[in-house]
């Protein structure tokens, strides 16, 4: 093969470089041979190699002092890895992020793109973590905010992950507030809205069934009984459970003093009734005020007795 014949350039990932002229020594070849690479040429100047990959033929350009003191990665192969993982995860592989080498830059199923690092869509891949879309989990918080007559304005202004900055609609005061307690119902306006012990709440009667089977029933107050079920009370969400009543009282001191008169009723007429809280405290996140089954139908004829007073009152 004369000069004319000889190759000047070599394309390797969409990139065109010259070919360097020189030696290619045989403990570079042996070294390359070892770490699963054939070296097809020298290429831009005397530190660069052009290695194929014996597992997927693919072309790379690697320094030589890469060569010979670490293991070179195939591109390729990564980029099948890359795919392969965001294709379990749920994702589509775009790109490698431009900023940073140890991200990628993916399409999920919402058609939304997200940015995620190589290592962290490898564990979603294996349903260690979910990966979650921040365009369509912003809009849901949104709506999560505007259920309770909130807006939400953006991040927590103090750094604070939990948290967000909302504005009252009813009102326009602004304030951070963890998002837990938005979503729950759990929280308060700083500016317009009535303490607990003002506001109106409710007495109310909760029914579960644990593991073992046994039922139990549970007298409280809340201002929002069904949130005090779903977000504070009920430790395992795989058990059955309800609200069997609610009576409304008109503030949180009188459902306090209501409350605590009936419990004492009840310890004192049904001892054996109360529950040791070591029955159910993996399922149950309370550790008194709740009594055995067979004390349903009196608590319910109690609360009964309790609204028909405070209708008679009001």
């Amino acid at each position: 093969m004369n000069m004319l014949d000889t190759p000047m350039t070599m394309t390797i990932n969409d990139i065109t470089f010259p070919i360097h002229t020189g030696t290619i020594k045989p403990d570079w070849i042996a070294e390359a041979a070892a770490k699963g690479y054939d070296i097809v040429a020298r290429v831009v100047d005397r530190l660069h190699l052009a290695l194929r990959c014996h597992k997927c033929g693919g072309l790379n350009k690697v320094k030589r002092f890469t060569l010979m003191t670490a293991q070179p990665l195939c591109s390729h192969c990564m980029m099948r890895e890359w795919t392969a993982d965001a294709q379990a995860a749920g994702l589509e592989f775009l790109q490698r992020d431009a900023t940073n080498r140890h991200y990628g830059v993916y399409r999920a199923d919402c058609g939304h793109q997200v940015t995620r690092q190589f290592g962290f869509v490898k564990r979603a891949a294996s349903g260690e973590v979910k990966i979650r879309c921040e365009t369509c989990q912003a809009a849901f918080e949104m709506e999560e905010a505007r259920e309770r007559d909130w807006t939400l304005l953006g991040p927590d202004p103090d750094g604070d992950p939990s948290y967000r900055h909302y504005r009252h609609d009813a009102c326009g005061h602004v304030q951070r507030m963890a998002r837990g307690n938005v979503k729950s119902g759990r929280h308060a306006c700083g500016k317009c809205s009535l303490y607990w012990s003002a506001a109106p709440s409710k007495i109310y009667a909760m029914c579960f069934t644990l593991a073992s089977g046994r039922e139990l029933v549970k007298l409280g107050y809340s201002n929002d009984p069904e949130s005090r079920l779903h977000y504070q009370l009920k430790r395992d969400p795989e058990m059955p459970c309800s609200i069997l009543r609610m009576v409304a009282v008109p503030t949180g001191q009188d459902a306090v003093r209501l409350e605590k008169r009936l419990h004492a009723t009840l310890r004192r007429s049904h001892p054996e009734c109360t529950v040791d809280p070591a029955a159910y405290r993996t399922q149950i996140r309370v550790k008194s005020e709740i009594y055995d089954a067979s004390l349903t139908e009196i608590i319910l004829h109690e609360l009964d007795r309790i609204e028909a007073d405070l209708t008679v009152a009001a």
